[in-house]
């Protein structure tokens, strides 16, 4: 059979008729040799010959296409004859039965290239993305406080920034207490406003006197601890003393302000340095030469762009700069911060994908933060959020506290702390931020409207429903003695209700508005009769557990304080005296 298949095919093995055709990108299969008539019809091929002439096609195609044509084939090289054009391809015989490819452009080619570099770019940058990913995760050592918020947060929200005083890291153990525990010797509550318009951030002293609830710790092999609360200690002995961790502090800071902190964010010593480090710099302002050898800050008067060891010896400083306290080491640190986030934004960084770098893993390498945001993803997720806040609207603000007895320690100043408190609890910001709010036209917000009588004038019955021993008695004392309003008389208790209020005749309103102002009721506290009493008659106060204590007004100011210490974000002019 395989001789009869070659005299037919010419003496020529049909599998060495397949040719490569550099025109169409095909094998093409010529059982004709070119100087033959087209017309001539082929001899068919049969049997073994052309199942051994398909094996042989699969096995080395492309070498067979290009070998000389036998004795009585085609043309040597296997190139078909030209039409008259010298264009296409003269007739050879039968085509193949497979479909020929149509020939690539140099466009499609380039396009292809294109393509697999693009694809390999691509392949390649995710992995990596992939490989930076999961080393900045490595990086970011967790709390478990036993909260887990999600790191987006509707409405306001509260972190906790706590810089700590432990010395781990290296050349930290010169600044001296090398074995420190580590306590939280700087804390910030940064509250975010819910439009994220606003940002307030409430500097806590490390001295000050209060009380650190009990909480609980996670152990090494994952129970819990409860570590007992302390009464009037030092802010700071909220972590690290007696095992506590950041967990205590978080309670702590939500015991003192009532604000409900969302999550929390530690640093150490080598944070200062490397952060200051990553973001080139920052621009810190001296009104006086500084020579502090406990902090080893030695800077003359004026601006200076500092990093690392410098940045940390300038946020540690208080000799040199106002009264030596920590209060005055307290603005420093505003000034630093503020020139942080300023640089942050300004300078550069988010579009540099060398600072970027540079930031993200001194940033994660420095921070330890709560499971809620415990990943590169929360945190990102968490940043984004919080960069649509304007620097022009981020204010620093020491909570008020005046000194102690021992000239060491400070205390809260209530009358001046819980309206500070009340502004962030509602909201209000401490910066002029332009809102689309029309003004509230509610008959509660009527009723504080109007003429108000003279304080010698009011006459009101208290009564305690604060559950608050004694509050009835301090409001009456504080009224007469602060207030002028002596026609105030202690009513007692009664049953305990959640808000205060203030019930009153049709004819005692201008005395309603009055007791509003004094106290700083909402609108929604007065509840009008509509009979006249009796000129002689009281109105009837009742203390609700909303009651902070005589003189603390029950709504948050509209605006800051005057003589409040705080500092803007945006302000470059600050210099440290």
């Amino acid at each position: 059979m395989d001789g009869q298949g070659r005299e037919r095919a010419g003496d020529v093995d049909p599998a060495d008729q397949w040719v490569f055709n550099p025109e169409t990108g095909n094998y093409e299969l010529r059982l004709h040799p070119a100087e033959e008539s087209p017309e001539a019809p082929p001899p068919a091929p049969g049997g073994r010959a052309a199942a051994r002439a398909a094996g042989r096609r699969r096995a080395v195609p492309e070498q067979r296409g290009r070998r000389a044509a036998p004795k009585g084939g085609r043309e040597a090289g296997g190139s078909r004859a030209r039409d008259e054009d010298g264009d296409k391809p003269a007739a050879a015989g039968p085509i193949s039965r497979r479909k020929p490819k149509p020939k690539k452009s140099k466009t499609k080619k380039a396009l292809i290239w294109g393509g697999g570099t693009m694809a390999f770019l691509l392949v390649g940058g995710s992995v990596a993305a992939y490989l930076i990913y999961q080393h900045l995760n490595g990086n970011i050592k967790k709390v478990d406080v036993g909260e887990n918020n999600p790191a987006v947060i509707d409405g306001p929200v509260n972190i906790l920034v706590i810089g700590t005083d432990t010395r781990s890291g290296k050349g930290n153990g010169n600044y001296g207490d090398k074995d420190s525990v580590g306590h939280a010797d700087t804390t910030i509550l940064f509250h975010v406003s819910e439009d994220r318009s606003n940002a307030t951030a409430l500097s806590i002293p490390r001295d000050l006197i209060t009380d650190v609830p009990a909480c609980s710790v996670k152990q090494e092999d994952g129970s819990r601890k409860t570590i007992p609360g302390l009464t009037q200690v030092r802010f700071n002995a909220s972590l690290g003393q007696d095992g506590r961790d950041p967990g205590c502090t978080w309670n702590t800071v939500e015991k003192l302000t009532e604000l409900e902190v969302d999550h929390f964010m530690m640093a150490d010593f080598n944070a200062v340095k490397t952060l200051s480090t990553a973001v080139g710099g920052v621009e810190v302002c001296l009104a006086r030469d500084i020579n502090d050898p406990k902090s080893k800050l030695k800077l003359s008067k004026g601006r200076h762009n500092i990093q690392g060891e410098t940045a940390l010896a300038f946020v540690r400083t208080r000799h040199g700069v106002g009264f030596e306290s920590d209060l005055d080491r307290i603005k420093l640190q505003q000034q630093f911060l503020s020139s942080m986030i300023r640089e942050m934004k300004s300078g550069g960084t988010f579009s540099s994908p060398k600072k970027m770098w540079k930031l993200s893993n001194a940033a994660t390498d420095a921070l330890t933060v709560d499971t809620g945001i415990g990943s590169v993803k929360k945190l990102m997720d968490l940043g984004k959020d919080l960069s649509k806040v304007n620097t022009k609207n981020i204010t620093f603000v020491t909570v008020p506290v005046y000194d102690n007895t021992d000239q060491v320690t400070v205390l809260l100043d209530k009358p001046k702390a819980e309206p500070l408190f009340a502004m962030v609890r509602e909201d209000v910001s401490l910066t002029e931020v332009k809102k689309k709010e029309k003004a509230a036209k509610s008959k509660e917000a009527a009723r504080l409207k109007g003429t108000q009588a003279d304080p010698a004038n009011v006459r009101v019955r208290v009564l305690n429903g604060s559950g608050k021993l004694g509050a009835a008695q301090e409001t009456v004392t504080w009224m007469q003695n602060d207030e002028g309003i002596i026609r105030s008389a202690n009513g007692q208790n009664a049953p305990e209700t959640e808000k205060t209020t203030l019930e009153y005749a049709s004819n005692q309103a201008d005395q309603a508005r009055k007791l509003a102002a004094v106290m700083g009721l909402p609108g929604s506290a007065l509840k009008p009769g509509t009979e006249e009493a009796d000129p002689m008659a009281e109105m009837t106060l009742t203390l609700g557990k909303d009651f902070k204590g005589a003189g603390v007004p029950l709504t948050a100011p509209r605006k800051a304080p005057k003589d409040l210490q705080r500092i803007g974000a945006d302000d470059k002019n600050i210099c440290a005296k």
